[in-house]
């Protein structure tokens, strides 16, 4: 239970980047703040546009997985150039879910 009450001041630019910030996380201005006081990580959520280039950056890395072991025994050189590129998609997809 969270009883006792601080209350601090800022200016009225402050207080709107405070908001924005916490409806950004997902979190209330309070939590928002205390989170940052106890320098625990705050993620920002993933809006709609986030999650659709997410989703595409899937699809691409199953795709370029695909071409490379369709092309495995045929062009070995071009299988390998291709599942190289499959990885950076994997490394990027990985740093966003961080």
């Amino acid at each position: 239970m969270k009883r006792a009450l601080i209350k601090f001041r800022c200016s009225v630019y402050e207080k709107k980047l405070l908001q924005v910030k916490a409806k950004a996380a997902g979190v209330s201005l309070s939590a928002f703040c205390r989170n940052s006081l106890m320098e625990q990580q705050i993620t920002e959520r993933m809006n709609e546009e986030h999650i659709n280039t997410y989703k595409m950056l899937v699809k691409y890395h199953n795709n370029f997985k695909r071409i490379g072991n369709m092309y495995k025994k045929g062009n070995p050189k071009l299988s390998e150039e291709v599942i190289l590129v499959a990885k950076e998609i994997k490394k990027h997809l990985k740093t966003i879910l961080k």
